[in-house]
């Protein structure tokens, strides 16, 4: 080749189908698409930055993240091994990090659809047990509730291994009750299926979302940066989830370009506003959304009541805050959405947006200042649309794939520099692929004597030293010649369910799934 010209230097590759540019095909997170998913298994992996891409529950590594998109003329499908690009855990169960968590997450291999038009009906349908959408790098959303409730009669939450739910009146806010056994990421698993109830740091950080992350002790700290929040997931209802940051001006004819937080329509009913506030009353009534939304009366018999403020049961504080009933709907304070809160009882608003200039229904993640999750967190507790989208076992329709990733994705040059006397070009693979370097100059014969190498992570560097000083022109390619046993689970066979099954921990099945079981006690 000739020296002086580094774009004389020709790679032969096979490119990937081009995105689509429909939001509900071209959002989804595929990036790192051909890397296993690893753990931290213990806070000891953690602190030591160990890693792993097999363990308890995943005995062979996993391709994280979705590994196909698809699309008919009404539907978008996905197939997804629900295990995130970024390393997932470790989980406890106590806050002094001693007492392990029961379950590790797995490759769940789903098929999940969302429509491509979204119906918004008068009557809204409750959320349920399991999952409800997916985030954009293929884990699974579940809503804000795990499910369980206060038991009057017994005079204590019901829990995750006691087979009960509980009376389903004052129900359980899982980021509240369920929060310790979070990792860094604010997901755990319910049994193998690894899920977000709330604000997801990671994914925010891959996709360059106000958050900022340090990888020497896996924390991730809020820092906004101004600009609006990409999509974060889709809703089974077809509707999107953005981030935290949105338009000031959701009217689609503004050109205000003014980014900020946005507000939850929901308050702690602790007096404030001309809220109830329960810690004088005690837990006797129910809010005006229970009502409105639910069709539960707000009046309770003694039978009914929830346990006090701040009451000590079993050695747990029994906050304000523990359950969904704690909170108020501002709308019903008196407080007007769009002026001194944003979302609505269903936690969307009618919007611009980057991708939907022209508007569009859109739940948006809610946190503090600070990056806490707040309620109620991304979806309430029903659908805005209707929610028909869901698991499949198999796609019984014609479509086009737009995307193939995971083990089957088409390797590619990801960048191509010259470093000295050597041609250093860098491909993205597949993980646990061995591949050689060929050159030839005539593309009849290929030089087939390099080293083959094994991918660690889906980017691969080869280099060619001593290539530059040559007059002779080459042309490179990169030939798979082999890949490493991996979890290899047919797509439909295991994630169809809609609940993942079991307690949160690993308990047994019959005590309900975590964040899975009987929803919430609504019509």
């Amino acid at each position: 080749m000739r020296n002086s010209a580094l774009g004389s230097v020709l790679v032969a590759l096979l490119s990937t189908t081009a995105a689509n540019s429909e939001p509900l095909l071209s959002s989804w997170y595929t990036t790192p698409t051909g890397s296993y998913a690893r753990i931290y298994d213990s806070l000891d992996d953690m602190q030591s930055n160990n890693a792993i891409t097999s363990w308890r529950d995943q005995e062979t590594p996993a391709y994280a993240g979705v590994h196909e998109i698809s699309a008919s003329a009404d539907w978008v499908y996905i197939k997804s091994a629900g295990l995130g690009f970024h390393v997932m855990g470790p989980w406890y169960f106590d806050e002094a990090k001693t007492e392990d968590f029961g379950s590790r997450p797995a490759n769940t291999a789903s098929i999940y659809r969302f429509p491509k038009a979204s119906v918004i009906p008068d009557s809204k349908t409750a959320t349920r047990a399991g999952t409800i959408g997916y985030f954009v790098d293929g884990i699974a959303m579940f809503d804000s509730g795990d499910t369980f409730s206060y038991d009057t009669s017994e005079g204590t939450d019901q829990q995750p291994m006691n087979n009960a739910q509980g009376d389903g009146i004052w129900n359980r806010d899982a980021y509240i009750n369920e929060g310790v056994t979070f990792d860094n990421a604010n997901a755990h698993q319910a049994m193998t299926t690894h899920h977000y109830h709330a604000n997801p740091p990671a994914l925010r950080h891959l996709l360059g979302d106000s958050v900022d992350f340090e990888s020497s002790t896996n924390v991730y700290t809020e820092n906004f940066n101004g600009q609006h929040s990409p999509i974060l997931g889709w809703v089974q209802d077809g509707l999107p989830i953005y981030g935290p940051y949105g338009y000031d001006d959701p009217d689609p004819a503004s050109t205000d370009t003014t980014v900020r937080r946005m507000i939850s329509g929901y308050q702690h009913r602790d007096g404030t506003n001309g809220s109830t506030n329960l810690s004088v009353t005690g837990r006797t009534t129910l809010p005006e959304w229970c009502n409105r939304v639910d069709g539960r009366a707000t009046v309770l018999s003694a039978a009914e009541y929830g346990p006090e403020v701040n009451a000590e049961i079993d050695d747990e504080v029994y906050t304000l805050g523990r359950y969904f009933e704690d909170y108020t709907y501002k709308g019903d304070l008196g407080l007007v959405q769009g002026q001194d809160f944003d979302l609505n009882e269903y936690n969307v608003r009618f919007c611009r947006t980057p991708e939907f200039p022209e508007g569009t229904w859109a739940y948006f993640t809610c946190i503090l200042e600070d990056g806490t999750p707040t309620f109620p967190y991304n979806i309430a507790t029903r659908f805005f649309g209707d929610p028909v989208g869901g698991n499949l076992t198999s796609i019984d329709e014609d479509v086009e794939v737009s995307f193939v990733g995971g083990p089957a994705r088409v390797e590619d040059v990801s960048s191509s520099a010259a470093m000295d006397d050597t041609i250093v070009i860098t491909w993205s693979v597949v993980e646990g692929g061995s591949y050689r370097l060929e050159t030839t100059a005539d593309f009849e014969t290929w030089d087939q004597t390099r080293e083959e190498v094994t991918a660690v992570g889906n980017l691969l560097s080869t280099s060619d030293p001593g290539v530059i000083a040559s007059e002779d022109r080459r042309f490179y390619r990169l030939r798979r010649t082999g890949l490493a046993d991996y979890d290899d689970a047919e797509f439909g066979s295991l994630g169809g369910g809609p609940g993942g099954g079991g307690a949160p921990g690993g308990g047994p099945p019959g005590g309900g799934p975590p964040n899975g079981g009987p929803p919430m006690n609504r019509p």
